[in-house]
């Protein structure tokens, strides 16, 4: 098979084909130059992922200018190093180091406030005293105070609960006296014990074979197995009563924010390896008391699954531009969908970052980065207005940079590689154009989906000690206990306290009782004990 031409083949060949072979041969490089761009970039972003630093934060100064489709001046930003003089050369700033702060005054008492204080004595005997003094006397002056931390590590031990039981000397009626109700008859889980499980397994991210060994260290002997049916039967008998009424009040709220997230369940009746999703869906982040997050486990990633959660809801949910939510919102007039500009800014971060430092700033991307994040600023200087002020001022200030930004990426997205990280980035802002306006018409709608990215780390965490989940029981067992213990956290709950109070709370009303109680339940009613509360 021939390869290629001699000096003597070519020479024979006429001027049209020359000219076919060689814009052949010239088109068949250019592929091979942008597919070799693809592998250095993709080969550089690997290389910052697995070594570099994960902050997208920009940290340089100056002035940015930016113009409309029409060429026209639309804003002026303190962003100078974004148009590069390319005649120019950068020198570096010397930076003088930062002091260390000092302490602040008053932090020790601030730090103190709210523990307990054991008093402990020091004081010298009558004889010690006469032998330091002897006849001239001595009187006590104030005392030398100091104070250390005193820590208890946990310790365990078994109640042995007797219940008196009395008997009718004539009807022999039988009669018990007053005593808590049991989570499971026979078993010997307490409030306090499975308390302790879900805050060390679904706060702190320890797998139950981990927390097994602790206990044995401690000299008790309770098996990850028992622990497992604890999970789920809490769950299943208690805690999700609590669920279900959060879930209810969650469609009182204007605004919510929703994610996803893979994870492993391995008796889920599928072949071994496939994907199941924890879904969450939590309050605006704009909405600073009374938060709620609520996880849901499902097999799939379809949106049959979010259309059945927020059925109930009215209002406008933040997203990451899953196609799914585009379709819920297709279907209902009452439901709208939020973009995330996190996500449109992530993929330039890349970009750049994937770049040769001496080109970065000379790049589109950086140029849609510097953009973007001057949006993010404008916005943070609006964090302390009501959301009705806050809309007009988005109006007014945000949106002719955000209409410019579009303007400018539809302009800009044929000067760069197809499907390379910065036309990824261009497509994607302009696919969401829609989507990510919509924070300019609602003072209460945030800019991104942090909030939501932030509270389903909790469970990526975990997710990374545990594997996978055994069966379907214990990964909806798991959405309703993360649910809860990050509910409780956003409002400044102690987990162990919370649930502790909870299980000895919720058993005492039996299964079929009306379900108000739960009221006086809430991560944020005032009927909660003092101690679930974390000091301010």
């Amino acid at each position: 098979m021939q390869t290629g031409f001699t000096k003597e083949q070519l020479e024979r060949l006429d001027k049209d084909l020359l000219i076919q072979l060689l814009l052949s041969q010239q088109q068949r490089l250019a592929e091979m130059d942008e597919k070799l761009q693809k592998i250095l970039e993709q080969l550089a972003d690997s290389n910052r992922r697995r070594f570099g630093r994960s902050t997208e934060r920009m940290d340089i100064p100056g002035q940015m200018t930016f113009y409309n489709a029409n060429g026209e001046l639309i804003y002026l930003l303190n962003d100078a190093e974004a148009i590069v003089d390319q005649d120019a050369a950068s020198e570096p700033e010397e930076v003088p180091a930062k002091k260390r702060p000092g302490k602040r005054k008053g932090k020790r008492e601030e730090d103190l406030q709210g523990l307990p204080v054991i008093p402990v004595e020091h004081t010298m005997s009558e004889e010690d005293l006469q032998s330091a003094f002897g006849a001239e006397g001595w009187r006590r002056l104030p005392d030398e105070i100091y104070r250390r931390y005193h820590y208890v590590p946990s310790e365990i031990k078994v109640e042995e609960h007797h219940v008196a039981v009395y008997e009718g000397l004539a009807s022999k009626t039988k009669l018990k006296a007053k005593h808590p109700s049991y989570l499971f008859r026979n078993s010997l889980a307490s409030p306090s014990i499975t308390a302790a499980v879900i805050d060390k397994k679904y706060d702190n991210a320890l797998p139950l074979y981990r927390i097994e060994q602790d206990f044995k260290r401690r000299g008790i002997n309770i098996s990850r197995q028992d622990m497992a049916h604890w999970m789920i039967n809490c769950s299943n008998q208690y805690l999700s009563l609590l669920y279900d009424y959060l879930h209810e009040k969650i469609y009182e709220y204007h605004v919510l924010q929703a994610d996803e997230t893979p994870v492993l369940v391995t008796k889920d009746g599928r072949d071994p390896g496939s994907k199941s999703y924890m879904w969450v869906y939590r309050t605006g982040a704009s909405y600073l008391e009374n938060p709620i997050v609520l996880y849901e486990y499902q097999k799939t990633r379809n949106a049959s699954h979010p259309r059945e959660f927020l059925k109930g809801f009215h209002g406008i949910c933040i997203t990451d531009g899953y196609q799914v939510y585009h379709t819920l919102e297709a279907e209902r007039e009452d439901l709208r969908i939020a973009g995330c500009w996190a996500h449109a800014r992530r993929r330039f971060d890349e970009a750049v970052k994937a770049m040769p430092k001496d080109q970065q700033k000379d790049s589109i991307a950086y140029l849609a980065l510097r953009q973007i994040q001057s949006i993010f600023h404008e916005e943070k200087m609006l964090a302390d207005l009501p959301a009705q002020e806050r809309q007009k001022q988005r109006e007014l200030l945000l949106r002719p940079k955000v209409e410019a930004y579009f303007a400018w990426a539809k302009q800009n997205i044929g000067k760069v590689l197809k499907n390379s990280k910065t036309w990824n980035g261009l497509n994607y802002s302009i696919n969401q154009e829609k989507y990510l306006k919509v924070f300019l018409d609602d003072g209460e709608v945030p800019m991104d989906n942090n909030a939501a990215e932030r509270t389903i780390r909790g469970f990526c965490i975990g997710k990374k000690n545990w594997v996978m989940i055994d069966t379907i029981s214990g990964a909806k067992a798991s959405a309703v206990l993360y649910s809860l213990v990050e509910t409780a956290k956003a409002n400044n709950l102690k987990p162990y306290e919370y649930f502790k109070y909870l299980l000895e709370q919720i058993p005492e009303h039996g299964e079929f009782e009306d379900n108000s109680y739960l009221e006086d339940l809430l991560p944020w009613s005032d009927k909660l004990p003092i101690e679930c509360r974390q000091s301010k």
